[in-house]
């Protein structure tokens, strides 16, 4: 994509992981194109900001016209029904790839999860290529989003990057968090890369911080060109010790509990 990203749009800018991605990109981008369902402002020249439901297809395709790259974060971030999780995860995210695919976007970089492996147990070091765990219905959506690029990489030759997120948070807040960690600064490494590698047909990759507890490997990313720098072992003193989770127990916690699940069922 050369040195410069050209026009990057990128759907749920108002989120958290949006934010940073949106002040990360401001100044790689020839022109940002912030989209979310709540309202946003412009802060710089660059940006051009969109409000629409990603459940409109024609808004979707319309806000992708000359856009070099999608960073597509938009949908339902946790547990919920499942029809919630289908219109929000599943169907936004077909829109985004049709709508890429109608106006010739030549990278879609998808927001996957962690959680769509979480029932594998703690003492296994899971790679991209080993086969879906998920420890809910959102990690449900999330399988099903990772099947939607994969389609269109093979079937209409998008490059497709999804990156399965670990634990965005400023730092560490719980035990789990040891392992799942993901920085701010990593994060946005992660998109970069993602939005700049080249020869890529499609991609699974954890993004989660070089946590030296950590269940994921690394090695995909460092293929798409990104070795993440934080630790959240920098952080363990400050975090009570009860409550290691032993070798079965499932890598997603919580989330693997029945309880999360029933009272959306």
């Amino acid at each position: 994509m050369g040195t410069s990203l050209g026009t990057v749009v990128v759907t749920g800018a108002a989120g958290r992981i949006g934010s940073v991605v949106r002040v990360g990109l401001r100044g790689d981008a020839q022109r940002l194109v912030l989209v979310d369902r709540v309202g946003l402002a412009a802060q710089s020249p660059a940006e051009e900001v969109r409000r629409f439901d990603l459940r409109d297809a024609e808004a979707v395709t319309a806000a992708l016209e000359g856009a070099d790259a999608v960073v597509h974060l938009g949908g339902v971030p946790d547990e919920a029904p499942l029809p919630d999780l289908l219109e929000g995860n599943v169907l936004g995210t077909h829109n985004v790839l049709e709508g890429a695919r109608r106006q010739g976007v030549r990278r879609v970089v998808l927001a996957s999860s962690n959680r769509l492996t979480g029932f594998y147990p703690v003492s296994t070091t899971v790679t991209a290529e080993m086969p879906p765990r998920p420890d809910g219905l959102y990690g449900v959506s999330k399988v099903a989003v990772e099947a939607l690029g994969r389609l269109y990489a093979d079937k209409f030759g998008l490059s497709v990057v999804c990156l399965r997120i670990g634990s965005f948070e400023d730092a560490p807040a719980d035990r789990r968090h040891l392992a799942t960690w993901l920085s701010p600064r990593d994060c946005l490494g992660f998109v970069r890369a993602a939005l700049t590698a080249s020869d890529v047909d499609f991609a699974a990759v954890y993004a989660v911080s070089a946590n030296t507890r950590r269940f994921w490997d690394l090695a995909a990313g460092s293929a798409l060109g990104y070795t993440p720098v934080d630790d959240a072992e920098a952080f363990a003193s400050r975090i009570p010790a009860e409550g290691d989770a032993a070798g079965h127990d499932p890598q997603g916690g919580a989330f693997a509990g029945a309880e999360y699940t029933l009272h959306h069922l």
